[in-house]
């Protein structure tokens, strides 16, 4: 049941050093610098007496639903039955509700309840007494989970809980001194190092692959860096165990990278660390607590921050402050930089989301941001992460004044009312009426408004003018650009 997961590969880009000088020798004179000492690789691993100790604790998990089946529509069930013979008794998510299995009845009638295969994925034990561990998506939308074990006994699961953001489920069986594995330190792990994944893909039970760690801290769009390898993984071995050469489980295998959905030498998973940390709240309370901070953020591109100061590209800039939350509480503005967070260096807003995440709920913490062109130290209150709403709040874009020239950014800026600042919820910048030239290619709309020039915050259309009047026409600028809710840098590079 391993979901496809899409990624772009990353570009080569290669460096060519020219050595310029009266002669160039290429001999052993012509370099200080020593050689560097290549390990000798003796030959492939054996992994037999490791796949031995540690086979029996892993598990293939099946699951079933209670459907209503219905009136089929022609060929409907047959394209089921293909599926599931292709996707190991998979039915991809959506598909098949309301049908029953071929061959049950099916012509007529309706209301029919039966229980139908779901899906099947891989698990494995992590204690004597019926823990078991799997991916969330393996479990999701199931009324039944069956556990089989190698010896080919069955049991009933029951799940304690499952967690999507980080794909991670908790089983128990009723059952006890059965073999399990111990867990490893995914910190530890280095790129490299030679790993196996135990599970059943296409329904073929403890199916074993082996590979090594291709990177670590891969970035996936989720609350955490996944361990990428080049283990063979397919559509079935979701929730089966990656484990490293002492026998130790060291994550989860939860994704594959592939345009076909099969295995197309890219896997990825949820490094264990992650795994028990949510296994622990699964456990205790049956669902995962993060932390919330209320804000919304952005990349911090380069030329962001050369123009606020910042020296090189990090951090996360604060692009809305959630009216109430622990953010705007705390002191944090729309326009900052967040550039640690109890004391963690922010260098991509994906750091951000996982170090808040991660802590306890009605805790203090240190945020520290960069505003106007100083570090400055704020205290937050961190609440519960819940599903939020945002909504919308755009102005009707103003008409452009007659006779109003644009300045060298190509903009027409007016002064915000009384009226139109209680409407946006800001307290001072400009309105835009009227973007070409420069700031039209940048992004910048009539409607938007800017809030600031630099680390120079603007109060007027006059101020503006004059500030954009002194700029460096050979250097870009950074406005802060608001447009709905969302506030951001916007840089504009303006034409000579």
């Amino acid at each position: 049941m391993t979901r496809p997961f899409l990624r772009r590969p990353a570009s080569l880009i290669v460096s060519a050093v020219l050595l310029a000088g009266a002669s160039v020798s290429f001999t052993s004179h012509a370099f200080a610098a020593a050689p560097v000492q290549t390990p000798v690789v003796t030959g492939l691993p054996d992994f037999s007496d490791l796949i031995d100790k540690v086979g029996p604790a892993v598990v293939n998990i099946r699951t079933t639903e209670r459907v209503t089946r219905g009136q089929g529509v022609p060929g409907e069930e047959e394209m089921q039955e293909f599926l599931r013979r292709f996707f190991g008794g998979q039915i991809p998510r959506g598909g098949g509700r309301g049908q029953g299995r071929p061959g049950q009845g099916g012509q007529g009638g309706g209301g029919v309840e039966e229980q139908v295969t779901r899906g099947v994925g891989s698990g494995f034990i992590i204690s004597a007494d019926g823990f078991v561990l799997t991916n969330a998506h393996v479990v999701e939308g199931a009324d039944e989970v069956t556990v089989t074990l190698t010896d080919r006994r069955e049991f009933k699961a029951k799940v304690l809980g499952a967690d999507r953001r980080s794909d991670v489920a908790l089983l128990k069986l009723s059952a006890g001194n059965l073999p399990y594995l111990r867990t490893g330190d995914s910190s530890k792990i280095r790129v490299g190092e030679w790993v196996v994944a135990i599970g059943s893909p296409f329904n073929l039970d403890n199916t074993v692959t082996a590979g090594i760690i291709s990177a670590k801290s891969r970035d996936t769009g989720e609350y955490l860096p996944l361990i990428q390898s080049d283990v063979a993984v397919n559509p079935g071995n979701s929730g089966g165990p990656l484990i490293n050469m002492r026998g130790e489980v060291i994550g989860i295998n939860s994704q594959i990278a592939t345009l076909s959905g099969a295995y197309n030498g890219i896997s990825f998973a949820v490094p264990i660390d992650e795994v028990m940390r949510v296994a622990d709240q699964l456990k205790t309370t049956g669902k995962v607590t993060r932390g919330r901070l209320g804000v919304q953020i952005s990349e911090v591109t380069r030329d962001v921050a050369e123009s606020l100061g910042l020296g090189k590209a990090r951090g996360a800039e604060v692009s809305m402050v959630e009216a109430g939350g622990p953010a705007e509480k705390g002191g944090i503005k729309v326009g900052d930089i967040i550039l640690k967070f109890n004391n963690q260096p922010i260098e991509t807003t994906r750091d951000l989301p996982r170090l808040v995440g991660a802590t306890k709920v009605g805790s203090r913490a240190s945020v520290t941001v960069w505003r106007r062109g100083a570090q400055i130290e704020v205290p937050v209150t961190i609440v519960e992460l819940q599903e939020e709403k945002v909504a919308a709040n755009r102005p009707t874009p103003p008409k452009k004044a007659p006779g109003a020239a644009p300045n060298v950014l190509g903009l027409v800026v007016s002064d915000i009312t009384a009226a139109q600042r209680g409407e946006l919820g800001v307290d001072s910048g400009v309105l835009v009426e009227d973007a070409g030239g420069a700031a039209a290619t940048a992004g910048i709309r009539p409607g938007d408004v800017i809030s600031q020039v630099g680390n120079t915050p603007v109060s007027n259309a006059a101020q503006f003018n004059g500030i954009i009047a002194k700029l460096d026409p050979k250097k870009p600028v950074a406005l802060l650009v608001r447009r709905e809710d969302v506030t951001q840098y916007i840089v504009v590079k303006p034409r000579q």
